[in-house]
């Protein structure tokens, strides 16, 4: 492990993934990987979650098919020196930001969509000149393979290799110093990641989970709410980070949503779920068992059905949740969705307030004021009013969490900024040495007011008042030096 990560930052030194043209060059090698390896990408992942072809293309090659095209396309203004405002002390210097790579960065990914979460943080990470350890799930076990034998085929095996297996390789990765780690998974592993990231100061962006409650107001389009619930709580078997966890609505509207909820699976899956293309399964029968202990002594509205040897659950409906049950305390990350009733919005916010931010919050109403309230009172990773999932498609918006659901984001420039250090650089000529006077001993309150008055004033924040401040400053800095000279005479 060590060698690996040794080779890498010997890699990363040579400079050589420093240019555009070597990141651009990498980039395209990447999107041909994917576009050449599609069928075996669909078939790892086929393998590792029952899902379907169309799905699998849906939500994983099209993510990371996106995220390249913007990352080829934007490189270029992304990576270019950032001109700042500069005020009456620089007006004649260079002000820029800076962008460059951080190093060697670690991206250690997740199972539940065990190829899009590795290929989309490596992209930004390529996309900022660093050299990248790639650690793929190892329960994801084909997918993880899959990663460790394309990549070393499409991109410089020196500074992208993959590291695979399981707790003690990640555990022996983990006491390497990085540059940077970004790790996807749950928060007990989270605090992992960030202890060991600390002996070594090394920075982390962690994406977390939690349980992102979905509020449903009485005035709303029930069965298009629904539809939309449906879709984002039951894809991927209900294993993504951002579902819908479980509903908050008034009790006069319980039962609705629960019919509502049956009739679109019934549109969406058929009458038998299990035969259903597009229905995944859970990912091995040790989160199977913790889910199924997730239902005991529950009121099931809808579903319940079981297989173990397949690691089947159907999608699930439960009501009259009381907020201390088993399944309220910990992230669901199944296809099972509790409904818990609250008598208002405030209550609704309430009972969110007094849990973990989550990484997600969903609000439907026609009501556009009762969403911004919501929005106002709450805090959470991202939010989507009136559908769900869909903030997280949007590259332009960063996704991450808050608190308990993680820290630091990525997508888009997002993932760029992730893993770049913005440098500060300031160039300055060694001429008009006079105006300098005012910050150079010795001290006078002469000089303190003369530099309150040039950097204070509403006149500094203009072009005009640039040139006039400047002018003054000059005969500050006369009027200071001939002061001087006078008092030493």
């Amino acid at each position: 492990m060590q060698q690996v990560v040794k080779r890498a930052r010997a890699a990363f030194n040579s400079g050589r993934c420093r240019s555009l043209e070597f990141r651009l060059q990498q980039l395209k090698a990447l999107e041909r990987m994917v576009q050449e390896k599609e069928k075996e990408i669909l078939a790892a992942i086929k393998a590792d979650l029952h899902k379907s072809g169309p799905n699998a293309y849906g939500h994983e090659i099209l993510g990371v098919l996106s995220e390249l095209a913007l990352a080829m396309e934007k490189l270029p203004s992304w990576a270019a020196p950032q001109p700042v405002k500069k005020n009456l002390l620089t007006m004649r210097d260079e002000a820029y930001i800076c962008p460059e790579p951080l190093g060697v960065v670690l991206i250690i990914g997740a199972w539940n969509y065990p190829f899009v979460l590795v290929m989309q943080p490596l992209v930004g990470a390529i996309a900022a000149g660093n050299a990248v350890v790639v650690k793929p799930s190892e329960i994801s076990a084909n997918t993880a393979q899959l990663v460790a034998d394309l990549l070393p085929q499409y991109l410089d095996q020196e500074l992208y290799p993959v590291v695979t297996g399981g707790v003690p390789e990640t555990t022996e990765l983990l006491t390497q110093r990085f540059d940077h780690i970004l790790y996807t998974g749950n928060s007990t592993v989270g605090k992992i990641v960030m202890a060991a990231a600390a002996k070594h100061l090394t920075p982390v962006t962690l994406e977390l989970g939690g349980k992102s409650p979905c509020y449903i107001d009485k005035d709303c389009d029930l069965a298009v709410a629904c539809r939309r619930i449906t879709w984002g709580k039951y894809m991927n078997c209900g294993q993504t980070c951002i579902a819908p966890d479980y509903i908050l609505c008034d009790p006069s509207i319980q039962d609705k949503v629960v019919e509502n909820i049956k009739a679109t699976l019934q549109e969406f899956y058929g009458a038998d779920v299990k035969s259903s293309p597009d229905y995944e399964r859970i990912i091995n029968k040790r989160h199977f068992k913790r889910i199924l202990g997730l239902l005991e002594g529950q009121k099931i509205a809808h579903g319940g059905e079981t297989d173990e040897a397949s690691c089947f659950i159907a999608p699930t409906i439960l009501t009259d949740v009381s907020p201390e049950s088993k399944v309220m305390e910990e992230e669901i990350f199944g296809p099972v969705l509790p409904i818990v009733t609250v008598k208002s919005v405030d209550e609704a916010i309430e009972f969110i307030n007094l849990r973990e931010k989550p990484l997600a919050l969903y609000v439907f109403s026609n009501n556009k004021k009762l969403i911004k309230h919501v929005i106002s009172e709450t805090s959470s990773g991202g939010m989507t009013a009136n559908d769900v999932l869909m903030h997280s498609v949007i590259p332009d918006l960063p996704f991450g969490g808050v608190g308990n659901s993680g820290m630091g984001a990525y997508h888009g420039k997002h993932s760029f900024e992730t893993f770049s250090h913005r440098r500060s650089c300031l160039i300055k000529d060694l001429k008009m040495e006079s105006t300098n006077q005012l910050r150079y001993p010795p001290g006078s309150q002469k000089k303190v007011d003369w530099a309150k008055f040039f950097l204070l004033k509403l006149l500094n924040k203009g072009r005009i008042g640039l040139v006039v401040l400047a002018l003054l400053g000059v005969l500050a800095a006369v009027v200071v030096k001939v002061s001087a000279g006078s008092l030493s005479a």
